[in-house]
């Protein structure tokens, strides 16, 4: 079909660049074909419209990337045109594209597309290095999940400096033979003696409940088991766990120039501070494949939350989450703390629904927000947020 459409805008010449072109095109097509189609952005959609002689013209949603003879390929999840050196230029409301690849401005006069340059991939390594506690405590708090524990332990001064001392990731085993409240009883003493064993003082054990793991049935026992044992568990909203996110994954110095972004698998908050306070939005996980598989639905949606990120901040986006996980160790050097992440076409390696379903979201967000710079923080956890939100 492509090698048609090609045909025809050969013949027709070049396609809407102004409304007496598009009519002078229009009538040279006419005479030549019977056919000719082009890509716009209509309604935050990008669609195929087809325009044939003498019958209305026929408009069609994109349901997947387009690739042009050129190597330029446009995504329709985020609806930008990727350019072979890297570059991307996001489609705005009214602009079009020929079947060829060649974008051109909306008849109506609208502002063309601006240019953005490639990002993350060309960053220079993000060297910070936050400073170190001074004559610090040590601090310990789990996460409770569906499928097991995440234990961080810190070591915080009075000024919220604070250095990540000791994590385990994942401790499934924790939950394994839970059958009864003894057993559930037994399984937490022997974890929390792990964390008294490391030092840390009963008193200074906090455990938290994610907002993606507060439905899931396995949790409720062992928040019962935790409470019979005489400690606190807190459960989260995703906004509190955006905004406890942020407190933990961006350093001082730029928390009134860039936002937050934690991708997990239930959902995705991007939070930022604005006037001092925080503002946290949620949106899709990257399991959302589990609920629906229309992927475009889901990137426009993630385009429009983050979206509201305010322009000044959009310089540096700290990031996190299992995804960008993934991702952060394909780039890794050495051990740094942080390392910058690549454009998503980068990661070809990354397979699997739940990789592509992150990756959609990341493309979105740097669709929406021209971000230039997304730094993986290893060492950040929403939970040490919430450590260091403590009196």
């Amino acid at each position: 079909m492509r090698n048609g459409l090609l045909s025809s805008l050969a013949l027709g010449g070049l396609l809407l660049l102004s409304t007496a072109q598009n009519t002078a095109a229009q009538t040279s097509t006419d005479q030549a074909s019977d056919r000719m189609s082009w890509y716009t952005v209509e309604n935050n959609t990008l669609v195929l419209r087809t325009s044939s002689k003498n019958k209305p013209v026929k408009t069609t949603p994109v349901t997947k990337d387009v690739t042009f003879s050129d190597g330029t390929h446009v995504e329709f999840g985020t609806h930008a045109l990727v350019r072979q050196d890297g570059s991307r230029v996001e489609l705005k409301e009214g602009d079009i594209l020929s079947a060829s690849g060649q974008l051109a401005s909306a008849p109506t006069a609208k502002p063309r597309a601006k240019a953005v340059t490639a990002w993350g991939g060309t960053s220079a390594p993000f060297t910070y290095q936050p400073a170190a506690p001074v004559n610090g405590k040590l601090k310990g708090v789990v996460e409770l999940g569906a499928s097991g524990f995440n234990m961080f332990i810190i070591r915080m001064d009075e000024q919220r400096n604070w250095k990540l001392e000791k994590v385990e990731y994942g401790n499934s085993l924790v939950m394994e033979n839970m059958a009864t409240e003894e057993d559930i009883r037994k399984g937490l003493k022997a974890y929390i003696g792990q964390m008294l064993d490391f030092g840390v003082g009963g008193q200074d054990i906090h455990f938290v409940v994610s907002s993606g793991a507060d439905m899931a049935k396995v949790t409720t026992p062992i928040v019962q088991g935790l409470k019979a044992l005489n400690y606190v568990v807190t459960t989260v909203t995703p906004a509190r766990e955006g905004a406890l996110g942020f407190k933990a994954a961006v350093p001082k110095p730029y928390v009134d120039k860039a936002f937050m972004v934690d991708m997990g698998s239930g959902n995705t908050k991007i939070a930022w501070l604005e006037n001092g306070t925080s503002k946290v939005v949620d949106t899709y996980g990257a399991k959302y494949f589990q609920i629906t598989t229309d992927t475009a639905a889901v990137a426009k949606e993630v385009r429009t939350k983050a979206a509201q990120v305010p322009s000044s901040l959009r310089g540096t986006c700290f990031i996190m989450g299992g995804i960008p996980f993934e991702m952060a160790k394909v780039g890794r050097q050495e051990k740094e703390p942080y390392t910058a992440l690549q454009p998503a076409a980068a990661y070809t390696q990354l397979q699997g629904a739940k990789s592509e379903a992150g990756l959609n979201i990341y493309r979105a967000i740097a669709a929406a927000t021209g971000c230039q710079q997304f730094i993986f923080g290893w060492d950040t956890n929403f939970t040490i947020g919430y450590l260091l939100s403590l009196p």
